[in-house]
């Protein structure tokens, strides 16, 4: 065999040479491509979106004003409500240990420590307080998805059920106490219609009060009377801290000093609440009165304004019926709110300031006193009542006009009238 001549099984042809080369030069230089794209193009992009991953904003709720009476008496505060919650990644990895707290949890809080097979629907469907399944249920939810957060089994507890879990704290770890406050109404249904009520952030303006700091499904707004007129004083801002968490939701560490929440301004009305209670004792005395006296009338409904007439202070402010604000501060129950709307007599719309109703004799105090300070009219100065009256009702000056009857309620005609007489018809 010749030098010359290749040896069988070693010859490779140039061209696959080079064609390994391309090959090799093409995978890396996409890679060099792709590393460019990621690390310069859009590096301000990702950098923003792994800071995302590893921050989150913490809102610290704030604490609504005070409502006060002219006096001094509160008319809505803030009380704590306690909760029993727990946090999956503090319970005992032992199965048993955690079914033994289960159990006795569940003897001291009165719910259930299973309720059976966990489906889809019922962990979709998982929202805490409005929720009728067990411990164990409550925890998988939460540990599937929140290990790191307290979630709660029972909200509402009375401060001795808090104090006794609070105390079982090193027997139960995992298994803790939540304080938020709720609003509380001293005075409830008698100044319901001048107060109102809180509830929860609707869909349509969750945008809104977003932008404004505020947590949609734990923050509350008003909804009526002077918590929602006052809302933006009432209402203070939430603090909010930036921290550090790792994959599983654990927090780390602060990334920037907290903000503290700024509590709402305290609000004092002009209402006198023992004025308040007479003008109601008052008209429900009446309506009974007038009912008694003519059973045809059956009266349901009625209103009182006390005002001062140097300042124009309201005072007292009476629109019966009315309703019971405290029912409404944990939760709108559906079945209460659906009975108030139904209601024919409309017990949630403030009949002093919103209903809408002819002057009736309400007027002829402005016309009479007008005349009297003319000195059109003396007081004992009478006239005769006919039961109706014709007035030519004109538009312009060419105008022929056209009459109009006017009649009383008592056709006939009261006969001769005087100004106290026709002020008490």
């Amino acid at each position: 065999m010749k030098e010359s001549e290749p040896v069988d099984g070693l010859h490779f042809e140039p061209w696959r040479i080079y064609l390994i080369v391309a090959v090799v030069l093409l995978i890396f230089g996409y890679y060099v491509f792709k590393l460019f794209d990621y690390q310069i193009v859009q590096g301000a992009e990702f950098l923003a979106r792994a800071d995302d991953n590893r921050t989150l904003e913490v809102s610290l709720p704030t604490q609504r004003g005070i409502i006060y009476d002219r006096n001094g008496f509160v008319l809505a505060r803030n009380i704590a409500n306690y909760n029993i919650t727990v946090t999956p990644a503090k319970l005992p990895e032992d199965e048993g240990s955690r079914q033994n707290i289960y159990r006795e949890l569940s003897k001291v809080i009165n719910v259930s420590a299973s309720s059976g097979v966990m489906d889809d629907e019922t962990a979709k469907l998982f929202k805490e307080c409005e929720t009728d399944i067990g411990i164990l249920q409550i925890v998988y939810i939460a540990e599937t998805n929140w290990p790191y957060q307290a979630t709660a089994i029972k909200c509402s507890v009375d401060q001795i059920t808090a104090m006794i879990v609070q105390q079982r704290a090193e027997d139960w770890p995992g298994i803790g106490i939540e304080i938020e406050t709720v609003r509380d109404y001293p005075t409830g249904s008698l100044t319901a219609e001048i107060i109102g009520f809180l509830g929860p952030i609707p869909a349509n303006r969750e945008e809104e009060f977003n932008a404004l700091g505020f947590v949609s499904g734990r923050d509350k707004i008003g909804y009526a009377g002077i918590e929602d007129y006052l809302q933006d004083t009432l209402a203070g801002k939430n603090g909010k801290r930036l921290v550090e968490i790792d994959a599983a939701g654990q927090e780390i560490r602060d990334l920037e000093p907290p903000q503290e929440a700024v509590p709402g301004n305290n609000v004092t009305l002009t209402i006198d609440t023992r004025l308040q209670q007479v003008a109601e004792a008052a008209l429900l005395e009446s309506i009974q009165y007038w009912n008694n006296r003519d059973p045809v009338l059956a009266l349901s409904s009625g209103v009182v304004i006390a005002m001062d007439p140097k300042s124009g202070e309201i005072l007292a402010m009476v629109s019966y019926p009315s309703y019971e604000n405290n029912r409404l501060t944990r939760i709108i129950p559906t079945y209460y709110y659906q009975q108030l709307i139904e209601d024919p007599h409309l017990p949630l719309l403030n009949k002093a300031i919103s209903g809408e109703y002819p002057p009736g004799s309400v007027f002829k105090m402005a016309t009479a006193i007008g005349i009297l300070n003319e000195d059109v009219v003396t007081p004992e100065y009478q006239i005769k009542d006919p039961g109706e009256i014709q007035i030519l009702e004109k538009y312009s000056q060419n105008d022929p006009g056209k009459l109009r009857r006017y009649v009383c309620y008592d056709e006939n005609g009261h006969g001769m009238v005087d100004f106290l007489k026709g002020v008490m018809l």
